[in-house]
């Protein structure tokens, strides 16, 4: 197995759909190293250009993977969609790999269940979490988007009105919510990282850490 720099990673994904391929389009945009993997010639055709590497190969043959060179990338990105038994297959290869890291895309919970048990270091259910987002912003206009911290607690990124324009974040804030903590104010490009005392300005985009209640109570209060 190929050794690679800690400061470095690289990524293989193996499925080129919809999901597949914007993961790999985007990573690949960044700059990083990525080998795209799919049966499909015609999929591997249109990513040949975009991607670093591209092979077609069939994800339930485990030789395929590793002839593929799976194992001289550190991250796997298992994309695929119905094809269940494919996802677990590649799953196990990546891990027998000894890959530092593998994201599996999952379609229900209790396939996520399985996907957990075998390894996968993070199980991915896309549409899942796009509704989440989808529900959260039609419930609450003012939060643009959110992210689960872990351990019960989330990001919020609120949006500031014309109601919040010259207010000071802590008191409009945290006074009545003294579990929700500001992480900065972002204005235009610039952040500011003190910004719970700082007066907001219409646009503003806030950053708010805390327990989802406490984050919901206080957007419904505003």
């Amino acid at each position: 197995m190929r050794t690679r720099s800690s400061k470095t990673r690289s990524f293989a994904v193996i499925g080129l759909g919809r999901y597949g391929a914007a993961v790999a389009s985007e990573l690949s945009r960044f700059g990083n190293r990525v080998l795209g993997i799919d049966a499909d010639p015609a999929v591997v055709s249109r990513l040949a250009s975009t991607l670093e590497t591209c092979v077609i190969a069939n994800a339930r043959d485990v030789d395929a993977l590793i002839e593929a060179g799976l194992d001289g990338y550190d991250v796997c990105v298992v994309a695929l969609g119905e094809d269940f038994e494919a996802t677990i297959l590649s799953t196990i290869t990546a891990k027998k790999l000894g890959m530092r890291e593998v994201w599996v895309r999952a379609r229900t919970q209790s396939h996520q269940m399985i996907l957990q048990t075998l390894g996968a270091d993070r199980v991915v259910e896309p549409e899942n979490e796009i509704g989440l987002h989808v529900a959260q912003q039609l419930h609450t206009p003012a939060v643009l988007d959110f992210v689960d911290a872990g351990d019960g607690g989330f990001v919020y990124v609120l949006r500031a009105d014309e109601r919040l324009a010259g207010k000071v974040v802590n008191d409009a804030f945290g006074r009545a919510h003294r579990s929700v903590r500001c992480l900065g104010v972002i204005r235009g490009g610039d952040m500011t990282e003190d910004g719970g005392s700082r007066p907001l300005e219409a646009g503003d985009r806030v950053l708010l850490f805390g327990a989802r209640e406490d984050l919901q109570s206080l957007v419904h209060s505003l």
